[in-house]
């Protein structure tokens, strides 16, 4: 029997910074390292704010690649017939717009985290997808990343017993005193500070661990509660903690988050405590390589530790970039793994607990209220 042919899927990339080259480099890695041999990526076209700039962008990340198209404007990019789907990798004040111009093109859409600056933008979006009949996703790659598929087995299988309580933290330090004001950390009108740009990551580890867990029933959290410490030098928050509290159904289980842009990553990253036991993952928890399993005996003491580490070719972009090509060659709108719900439930907790910390982005910012 005939080899299938793997799909050829065709990625326009709207924007040349650092998460684009990630996810660009991840994109030329060659499949098979990851044991997929059902999905080929290419790069079809790049857009910047110049062809220069577009050009020099493909020189440096795809070797030069004369096939992949330098373009000066978005619209070209949303333009180009032979692109299936496209990387939005802008700041987050520029999703709205950048998606929805892609979505009015027809063409799929990987938006990045955080998908919009509100959830009124983000609920608008998935109107305008649903309309236009396209797939659309936020980029929220470590749901797809072997680790975390492993931990939510391991999870589900439910010889731990109940989740109890999630912790988790990403921090880092961006020398905040001594970069300047309009460095996307520091500047509102780009969404700067702590909760929207690292926010995202201790967030997904309580909605793997509760949201999705079967004994949630994808109910809401029943209490959200959020602090936040605004920077000295702009109003973004330095560091914020939020608590979210599952009691609606028979879950009963609280996490308590937080994000910091003046501190160094803490290790474990995220602890998730069990009736029974416990994981322990490491950092960074974007993208952590390892984590433990504690087995409690009856006297509630560690009976038995399991560590599993992880390893591929890459950075763990590309799982997410398979997972978007199989859901469109599949017909499907969302993906199973992180679909809109989740989405939305990351955009409630923000503009709350942005609510709670008296956090608003300037005039002009957010493009639907």
């Amino acid at each position: 029997m005939a080899a299938i042919k793997p799909l050829i899927f065709r990625w326009g990339i709207i924007s040349t910074g650092k998460i684009a080259e990630s996810f660009v480099k991840d994109l030329l890695v060659d499949p098979k390292t990851r044991g997929v041999d059902d999905i080929q990526h290419q790069v079809v076209s790049v857009g910047s704010r110049s062809v220069e700039k577009a050009q020099e962008f493909i020189d440096r990340v795809a070797g030069g690649n004369k096939s992949i198209k330098a373009f000066g404007t978005y619209e070209e990019v949303y333009a180009d017939k032979d692109v299936d789907a496209l990387y939005i990798g802008t700041p987050h004040t520029y999703h709205y717009t950048n998606a929805l111009d892609g979505i009015k093109a027809g063409k799929h859409i990987l938006c990045e985290k955080p998908v919009t600056c509100n959830l009124a933008e983000l609920r608008s979006l998935l109107a305008a997808a649903k309309e236009h009949n396209v797939f659309f996703m936020e980029a929220m790659w470590t749901r797809f990343q072997p680790l975390s598929l492993e931990v939510k087995k391991i999870i589900d299988e439910g010889r731990l017993g109940l989740p109890v309580l999630v912790h988790a933290d990403l921090s880092g330090n961006f020398n905040i005193h001594n970069i300047l004001t309009t460095h996307r950390i520091l500047d509102p009108a780009l969404g700067g500070g702590a909760l929207l740009d690292i926010g995202p990551y201790p967030l997904f580890w309580a909605i793997l661990a509760l949201y999705e867990h079967p004994a949630n029933n994808s109910s809401l959290p029943t209490n959200i509660v959020g602090s936040m410490l605004n920077t000295p030098i702009t109003p973004v928050d330095s560091s914020t903690c939020f608590t979210l509290t599952f009691a609606g159904s028979k879950l009963a289980a609280q996490a308590t988050l937080s994000c910091s842009i003046t501190l160094n990553p803490i290790d474990p990253g995220v602890t998730i405590r069990f009736e029974r036991g416990a994981i322990l993952i490491s950092s960074p928890i974007y993208c952590p390589k390892e984590f433990k399993v504690q087995y409690l005996g009856p006297n509630g003491k560690v009976e038995k530790e399991e560590r599993r580490v992880f390893d591929y070719v890459g950075g763990g972009w590309h799982f997410e970039a398979d997972e978007v090509a199989r859901c469109v060659r599949d017909g499907k709108k969302e993906s199973e793994l992180w679909g809109h719900d989740k989405s939305l439930l990351e955009m409630t907790v923000f503009d709350e607990v942005r609510r709670q910390g008296g956090y608003k982005f300037p005039p002009g910012v957010e493009k639907v209220l």
